[in-house]
């Protein structure tokens, strides 16, 4: 093997156990939970909301740490962390989870819908991510795609298939930049792109998850429609999509996470 390969794998989180350590310690601060209680399959959200139904469900305390929060459903063998919002703190809760190995995670997350057909509640599966965000360069090549474990995604379509629910695929624009709306120069790039949604979180989640061997799906929720007059999210409508949809989009990642474990296909990243 040439030199560089060595010098590549040690910056890998698998193969360094100082890191490891690290992120071990990161990760029960982060989320003010012992690591032994994180189950192996986890959904992540961004939304307190979320972490208050599935705690409901689940009949089990909400831990919060000094940055996110985690609910343990173990009667279900699966975990739900609120990491809060961004990139950053994306890349950083899938390089931490690393360490414990998950079989799967499913993020559930909000997305602004794009396409000209879409309507609020609708569900999008993406296919990829654009990077336009500011952390995944760090990770890996900026001409390397950002995808999602793909065994999860067809999962997560058959789960909706059986629930009799349409829903969407396509390409995800992830951005760091939030009042974008007002850019008109960005709003005809996301037109060129031929995007199908916008998020924050995506492309960081889908390629630090490749680089750390995490398997990592995503099903989006449509939340606002930045690109039609009066689609921008408000505090109103926010409320609204709450009370509306997110409650079967919960339902949803349970549900997907609890029969993947005895229903899915073999998930597995190679190892380089």
């Amino acid at each position: 093997m040439p030199d560089f390969y060595s010098e590549f794998q040690k910056k890998m989180i698998y193969n360094n156990p100082e890191k490891q350590k690290i992120a071990r310690d990161m990760l029960e601060r982060y989320t003010g939970a012992p690591l032994e209680g994180f189950n192996k399959h986890i959904i992540l959200t961004n939304f307190n909301k979320y972490m208050q139904v599935f705690s409901e469900r689940c009949g089990e305390d909400i831990h919060t740490g000094s940055v996110m929060s985690v609910v343990h459903g173990h009667d279900l063998n699966v975990s739900m962390i609120d990491f809060k919002i961004g990139a950053p703190t994306a890349a950083l809760i899938i390089e931490t989870l690393s360490v414990i190995e998950p079989e799967a995670v499913l993020f559930l997350g909000m997305c602004g819908g794009l396409h000209h057909s879409l309507k609020m509640g609708d569900f999008i599966l993406p296919m990829a991510a654009i990077r336009d965000e500011g952390v995944s360069r760090h990770f890996i090549p900026p001409q390397v795609p950002s995808l999602p474990t793909f065994k999860i995604q067809k999962f997560v379509s058959q789960i909706l298939v059986e629930d009799g629910l349409d829903y969407r695929t396509g390409v995800v624009h992830t951005t760091d930049v939030r009042f974008w709306e007002f850019d008109e120069a960005f709003k005809r790039t996301l037109y060129e792109e031929r995007a199908i949604a916008i998020d924050m979180e995506c492309a960081a989640l889908f390629s630090v998850g490749f680089v750390s061997k995490v398997p990592i799906g995503a099903l989006l929720l449509v939340s606002d429609l930045p690109l039609k007059k009066g689609g921008i999210k408000t505090k109103e409508s926010s409320k609204a999509v709450f009370q509306e949809f997110s409650e079967k989009h919960i339902q949803l990642g349970i549900k997907a996470m609890v029969e993947i474990q005895d229903r899915g296909e073999h998930i597995r990243h190679y190892r380089w």
